[in-house]
């Protein structure tokens, strides 16, 4: 059971990138799945949450449209789209996966981007520099 992140690199300032987090040994179909990122010095800061169970989405402002998350339930794959690079997105770029079966009474993904704690599955991290 695992979470694998992929996609990291070195970009110039404006271009794209596309993170994938790939599921084996569980399906995400009943889970959120949150992007949180991390750079030197600084907390890890949650950046987009999408609850895969009704595909509603949730982004940070700092990520407001330049950044698109969507799931692929026939390869159980969360993808983070990213475009428009500034050289602040730089960071390593964790996925994470939260069980809505803990949450009977509900979790909004804006909620879900809130309790980081409460993540059961972490990938390992994938490295993003945007340079300028």
């Amino acid at each position: 059971v695992q979470l694998q992140a992929s996609g990291g690199g070195l970009v110039q300032s404006g271009g794209s990138l596309r993170l994938s987090c790939a599921a084996s040994g569980f399906n995400l179909d009943t889970y959120a799945v949150g992007w949180f990122r991390q750079a030197p010095g600084n907390e890890r800061e949650g950046v987009s949450c999408i609850s895969n169970s009704d595909g509603n989405a949730y982004y940070a402002t700092s990520v407001k449209g330049r950044f698109t998350i969507s799931y692929d339930n026939a390869k159980n794959t969360v993808y983070l789209q990213m475009n428009s690079l500034k050289p602040e997105d730089t960071a390593v770029y964790y996925c994470a996966a939260l069980s809505l079966a803990d949450w009977p009474q509900g979790i909004t993904p804006a909620q879900a981007l809130g309790v980081m704690g409460e993540y059961t599955y972490w990938d390992q991290g994938t490295l993003v520099t945007v340079s300028s």
